[in-house]
């Protein structure tokens, strides 16, 4: 078993960076160079072209959040990469969208099974929980990053080296997750983990919810919200759609295909047994979830330690794998996380 590795970083945005970049420098270049090679799949594009679509999206990323841009630039300066070339290894899997709409790329992730329970059926503390599936060349990559910003609340992110954050909980009771959507109106904007991370700026629900909402956005997600209170959303989010569905009496469940008419419109099409597991883990989640009265952590691990079809192991052609799993209750401020194939794997505790 392998224990989550633990960057802390605090102060200023530059300061921020700066410690991840130094920290992680020689992963983030690796890594880095892992996804571009991806992301070139199925396009006539070179290494350094496929960069210059990355190039294009810098202004995005910098009206969206400034302090963020700076986070990034300072971290992509310290790794020793161009903050292009901090968009491809941090925003991959928006970027892909981008890349298929402007150039006919190819590259494909197919990722993450996720649930949002409500309070009363919780013990009075509801959760969101999901594994963090991904091609398995991003595993190695995995820790936690403590981020205690200046001006903005503390907050635990799951991610990976070169990324902002991907999944996480703030001091504040914010909690947001993801899924991966596949989708065919990418563009020029702001890459997901930009969103995760501004969303943990946050302190209250609708702000949080606005983050999401009002992203001129490059590629496709779908973000799971929840406070600290019962409020939630899964929103399915694209450059040109939105679809929410709000936190009622039962869980909320989500997987890697669109479920609303106007998302499912502009989605791009996924070989068939890609959408066969995602319809799988979908029906999987919504059983394990009704097999309990009563929804804990131990039974949510247990939901994502399922092997039916949660949690996933590197099978070519795609490879994908459960990278990691990760449990917040928001109420509570206590987080439980997984670095690697949950069912092989033991949850550490952590709280904000």
């Amino acid at each position: 078993m392998r224990n989550m590795r633990v960057l802390e970083a605090s102060g200023t945005p530059n300061a921020i960076g700066r410690a991840h970049g130094e920290a992680f420098g020689q992963e983030i270049r690796s890594y880095m160079h892992d996804r571009r090679e991806l992301s070139l799949l199925g396009t006539s594009l070179s290494a350094s072209e496929v960069t210059e679509i990355a190039e294009a999206m810098l202004d995005a990323h910098r009206d969206y959040d400034l302090d963020l841009f700076d986070e990034m630039v300072a971290m992509a300066d310290a790794a020793e990469i161009s903050p292009a070339e901090a968009i491809i290894v941090g925003g991959y899997t928006d970027f892909i969208d981008t890349v298929r709409a402007v150039a006919d790329g190819k590259a494909m992730e197919d990722t993450c099974t996720a649930v949002i329970t409500p309070n009363e059926q919780s013990g009075g503390a509801g959760f969101l929980a999901q594994t963090w599936d991904m091609h398995a060349s991003a595993t190695p990559h995995v820790f936690m990053l403590d981020v205690r910003p200046v001006g903005a609340p503390r907050a635990l992110a799951f991610t990976t080296h070169g990324t902002v954050g991907q999944i996480g909980m703030n001091e504040a009771g914010i909690a947001v997750g993801i899924n991966n959507l596949t989708v065919l109106d990418g563009g020029i904007g702001v890459t997901w983990p930009f969103v995760v991370r501004k969303v943990l700026r946050q302190t209250a629900f609708d702000d949080a919810l606005a983050c999401i909402v009002d992203a001129n956005l490059a590629g496709g997600h779908n973000f799971l919200l929840r406070d600290d209170h019962d409020r939630g959303a899964s929103v399915e989010a694209t450059p040109t759609q939105t679809a929410i569905a709000e936190l009622g009496s039962g869980p909320l469940v989500h997987t890697n295909h669109c479920v609303f008419p106007n998302t499912q419109g502009i989605e791009a099409s996924r070989p068939a047994e890609l959408n066969a597991n995602s319809l799988s883990r979908l029906a999987d989640a919504t059983s394990l979830l009704q097999d309990n009265e009563v929804h804990t952590a131990d039974s949510l691990m247990t939901l994502l330690r399922d092997e039916s079809s949660i949690c996933r192991h590197p099978d070519p052609p795609f490879n994908y794998e459960s990278s990691g799993a990760v449990i917040m209750c928001p109420r509570t401020r206590d987080m439980w996380a997984a670095w690697g194939i949950p069912s092989e794997s033991d949850f550490e505790h952590f709280d904000v």
